[in-house]
């Protein structure tokens, strides 16, 4: 298993540049997240696994191995588009998948070059993919070409993390840009703490945003039932 890589460098400067930050990244220890390697089978996969669960994810996947052994754009393009979509997935992304091969075949888009382009370039290209967008390309540029400055503002998760971290009810794109420049150049390993702490890796941390509507009905019955019950 391949694992995002990072060490004490991108750790100690970290630490130097966020207490609240190094806090948590000394409670919660190293993170071992799972990359995958080949950028093209991380397209694929990202395609696949998009508005489904994990487990669902996994199942096609697995079936797609089942069928067309290893993953490769010259397999795929063999391979028919009801052939693909029979591994469990919708025509729509079977689709997706096919245009992502033929534009690697046919050169339209370099694969191997785009580790020589900046990260707003990779993004832009990655993201101009059928089926990918703005997110979806950055978590490829961190968990298959480990690009080590990615942190999504169009991550729920990331968001949560923010404000749980330094208690804010809500993030602005200012107040974000603001802490994506304080993690840069690594905010990829900020990204990794940032999802634990949202995960609840650090139960003393909750999540100061204002509650939605749901949230306080779910909570008043809550109580409610509370003090029904018999002592």
């Amino acid at each position: 298993m391949h694992i995002f890589e990072y060490g004490q460098r991108e750790v100690n400067w970290l630490k130097s540049k966020d207490k609240k930050l190094g806090a948590v990244m000394e409670q919660i220890g190293p993170i071992r997240r799972e990359v995958i390697p080949d950028l093209y089978v991380s397209l694929i996969q990202h395609i696949v696994s998009q508005q489904i669960s994990g487990k669902a994810a996994r199942t096609i996947w697995r079936r797609m191995r089942e069928v067309f052994g290893e993953i490769t754009p010259a397999g795929l393009h063999r391979a028919g588009e009801s052939a693909i979509q029979q591994c469990g997935m919708s025509m729509r992304k079977a689709l997706y998948i096919k245009d992502v091969t033929r534009q690697v075949l046919e050169g339209e888009c370099d694969l191997p070059g785009l580790y020589e382009l900046p990260d707003d370039e990779v993004c832009a290209r990655l993201s101009a993919f059928k089926g990918i967008g703005v997110w979806t390309a950055e978590m490829l540029m961190l968990f298959s070409m480990q690009r080590p400055d990615v942190l999504s503002w169009d991550d729920a998760a990331i968001i949560r993390g923010l404000r749980m971290l330094y208690r804010h009810r809500r993030i602005s794109r200012a107040l974000f840009e603001k802490y994506k420049k304080r993690y840069s150049p690594y905010g990829s390993v900020a990204s990794l703490y940032l999802w634990a702490v949202a995960g609840g890796a650090c139960p003393e941390l909750d999540d100061p945003a204002p509650l939605s509507e749901a949230q306080k009905q779910k909570r008043a019955v809550a109580r409610r039932k509370k003090r029904v019950e018999p002592a």
